[in-house]
């Protein structure tokens, strides 16, 4: 008997895909046991939050994914699911179209605030391990959490999108952040700015 896929979802709004997500897909897959880790930008943020067209940030994270030899894609499932793009929604539309699959949702420590406002967070923890990476500059899981989330790692680049559009707002290219193949993406369909 073959046993089942272990993903990875790796989720945000991806915008724009920098090397904070790269490294921490990279992590994941090099210390947690999964198979493919899948980067799933947000179809519809359920908080609101503006970004980029969806299709543009799924083809910069297809670019992210280029160069790992296929066990890091790209999933435009969130588009798909058809509801207001919630976890526990695409987990359940995941579950039923691959029931083969065991999944992990991968979340950093930077959104353990927002966890109590998901919807069906006990749900989410029934089909789907739930793994904190500790990312630079904010803190582990503390006490709002029962039970106990899984938090590995040490603490993972201080980037993020909205730093990396900020510097692009001021002229400044993050190249140091952003791989250049999103980049030149970015550039060529004149993204934030370029």
């Amino acid at each position: 008997m073959r046993h089942p896929v272990q993903v990875a979802i790796l989720g945000g709004s991806f915008n724009p895909p920098h090397v904070g997500h790269l490294m921490a897909a990279h992590y994941v897959r090099a210390t947690q046991g999964v198979d493919e880790v899948w980067l799933m930008p947000t179809f519809r943020h359920p908080f609101g939050k503006v970004s980029e067209e969806f299709e543009h940030r799924l083809r910069m994270c297809e670019l992210l994914c280029r160069d790992t030899s296929g066990w890091m894609k790209s999933s435009r499932v969130e588009s798909e699911v058809g509801k207001d793009g919630r976890t526990v929604d695409t987990l359940a539309f995941l579950q039923a179209r691959h029931p083969e699959h065991r999944y992990t949702l991968v979340i950093g420590s930077d959104i353990l605030k927002d966890l109590p406002h998901w919807k069906d967070v006990d749900r989410i923890r029934r089909m789907a391990r739930v793994l904190v990476l500790h990312r630079a500059g904010y803190p582990g899981v503390d006490t709002v959490i029962q039970p106990p989330l899984d938090v590995v790692g040490p603490p993972l680049a201080e980037v993020s999108s909205t730093e990396i559009r900020e510097r692009l707002s001021r002229g400044e290219l993050p190249s140091d952040l952003v791989p250049s193949a999103v980049l030149a993406y970015a550039r060529e369909h004149h993204l934030y700015g370029l």
